[in-house]
């Protein structure tokens, strides 16, 4: 191609020189820039960065291997993204009045948060009033899922359940499911929480259950789930939580496909096939501001996922080597200050989800920064997701920065950084033995305090918080209502008549049953946390039991 200047004909090799002696001039200083993985980008990008001649087999097509351009066809032309709105307050009662507000504002699918005491694993009844919902759902009982879920058919709308081991509520669900007359086998969703070791490393509330118990808990998972909902994921590799604790994006999406080839063995180890149990293999990701480098880590990692499942688990249906994820947007990018620019933020975040070829999204509310969502915040995040896939139309071309010098170029980058981090993991022993050593704790730190600095420094611009302040009144802002006392104490005095009231004698034989599965491993634990369930044991008491028998939780503080 030749390029005109001064009605003279230069040849590319030219008109790239006079680019950059006028690059050079105008720019005077030229700082470096790196983005948050560490790799450096440069200002422009051309086919001398990456030649499709030379690449188009990296790239391919949708729906084709290696995927980098998408793992369907169609991709969201033919069926755009579910809006899985993370949704959680007071008591069961409320949530289900939420959730019909919710999917009336256009959610198609259901994404359960409960209340902090459940995550730690323990009743209502164990905690102060004060806390009781106030960050999600008090659901203790097959009864509460029941009052949850009221209104939904349990066979039309998908549900993913932040549920952490032992995934009690998945048990209170499909108990719900056996008294409403519903087949287990067309129930779909996830088990939204079921990654141990990012709960170990990053999300230490979550952690209930010692290593090893938790090990063996969430294979016998997907082991059950695997005979009995075909159309559940039993297993959500969570990237969120490591990548919200501080490790880089490609760190976090090392970490994450390190966890999934962990957990891909132990499952293999018990017997299982692996066309069997990786089609429902699943990930679960926060999506930062860092808007390009986003959309490169997921085409990065879904190419590196489809060959690490052909060439390292042997997964030959080409189900297995698809890399589906539901992305998240950044709640750690959301600022207390000027609290209304996280919708600009959220937006950006959501687009970077988009354009990277996730299967289904949250947009956080601008007001989480603050509190758990208001029902106005909640609107607003809903809308955002509305307004990006019918206005915006950003669903009209499949990958449409496919080919693009610089996405590419970042791609290859961002595969190499995933790599080269998945590597120090595998030569510790793999990802089980990395956490349990306290190496990949360690890194998320240094990275976390990396950026910090940046921050603290002005290197990294966050405005209204260390740029373009304004000074505020605080009684402004938004502050969600916190849940009604009345209505929260009126739920302790119903769960503790249903305690007093249920079978002692079927509970306490369901608990014992439980206890002694933990001890067998010819026994399927989750299996027994089933008919705890259904014979209507609550939560906490199901947790207590495991703890006794498998060891509490504890974190191991790396110093």
């Amino acid at each position: 191609m030749n390029h005109t200047t001064d009605n003279k004909l230069l040849t590319e090799a030219d008109a790239y020189g006079q680019w950059q002696q006028d690059y050079a001039t105008s720019i005077g200083v030229d700082k470096p820039v790196v983005n948050r993985s560490g790799v450096p980008i440069q200002p422009i990008y051309t086919e001398r960065d990456w030649n499709a001649a030379e690449r188009g087999a990296d790239l391919g097509l949708p729906g084709q291997a290696p995927y980098t351009r998408g793992i369907y066809a169609t991709m969201h032309r033919g069926k755009t993204w579910s809006q899985r709105q993370l949704t959680g307050l007071g008591t069961p009662v409320e949530y289900n009045a939420r959730l019909r507000e919710v999917l009336a504002n256009g959610a198609n699918a259901i994404s359960l948060l409960p209340c902090n005491s459940v995550f730690r694993g323990y009743d209502m009844d164990e905690s102060h009033i004060e806390l009781l919902g106030t960050c999600g759902t008090v659901i203790n009982t097959t009864a509460h899922m029941d009052q949850a879920l009221q209104g939904v058919d349990l066979a039309k709308i998908s549900c993913a359940q932040n549920d952490p081991t032992p995934f009690t509520l998945l048990a209170f669900m499909l108990a719900t499911a056996r008294r409403r007359g519903t087949d287990w086998k067309s129930i779909s969703g996830t088990s939204n929480q079921s990654d141990y070791l990012s709960h170990y490393v990053a999300n230490h509330m979550f952690f209930r259950i010692a290593l090893p118990g938790a090990r063996r808990i969430l294979t016998d998972h997907i082991e059950f789930c695997n005979r009995f909902l075909p159309r559940w994921n039993p297993m959500s590799v969570v990237g969120q939580h490591t990548q919200q604790a501080g490790a880089t994006p490609a760190e976090s999406m090392a970490f994450t496909l390190s966890t999934a080839i962990q957990n891909a063995r132990d499952c293999m180890a018990r017997g299982m096939n692996p066309d069997d149990f990786l089609p429902r293999f699943t990930f679960f990701f926060d999506v930062s501001i860092s808007f390009f480098e986003e959309i490169a880590k997921f085409r990065a990692a879904r190419r590196i996922w489809a060959r690490i499942t052909r060439e390292q688990l042997g997964a030959k249906d080409p189900r297995s080597w698809r890399f589906k994820f539901h992305a998240q947007t950044s709640g750690v990018d959301l600022t207390r200050q000027q609290p209304l620019n996280n919708i600009s933020r959220v937006t950006v975040q959501a687009m970077a989800g988009i354009l990277g070829g996730l299967q289904s999204l949250h947009t956080d509310a601008y007001d989480e920064a603050l509190s758990c969502p208001s029902e106005f915040g909640a609107r607003i995040a809903i809308a955002t997701q509305n307004v990006l896939r019918e206005e915006a139309h950003l669903t009209d071309v499949i990958d449409p920065l496919g080919g693009s010098y610089y996405v590419e170029t970042l791609t290859d980058q961002m595969q190499a950084e995933i790599e080269r981090v998945m590597k120090i993991v595998e030569d510790a022993g793999g990802m089980y033995k990395a956490v349990e050593a306290g190496l990949v704790q360690g890194m998320i730190g240094e990275s976390a305090r990396k950026f910090q600095q940046q921050v603290e420094s002005g290197a990294q611009t966050v405005v209204g918080v260390n740029a373009y302040t304004v000074e505020e009144d605080s009684s402004a802002r938004p502050i969600n209502a916190r849940p009604d006392r009345g209505a929260m104490q009126a739920l302790i005095d119903d769960f503790k008549s249903f305690k007093a009231e249920r079978s002692q004698t079927a509970a306490q034989q369901a608990l014992d049953a439980l206890a002694r599965a933990a001890g067998d491993a010819k026994d399927n634990v989750f299996a027994r946390v089933v008919e705890a369930a259904e014979a209507g044991c609550t939560h906490g008491e199901i947790c207590h039991t495991l703890r006794r028998e498998m060891g509490f939780g504890h974190v191991q503080a790396i110093v």
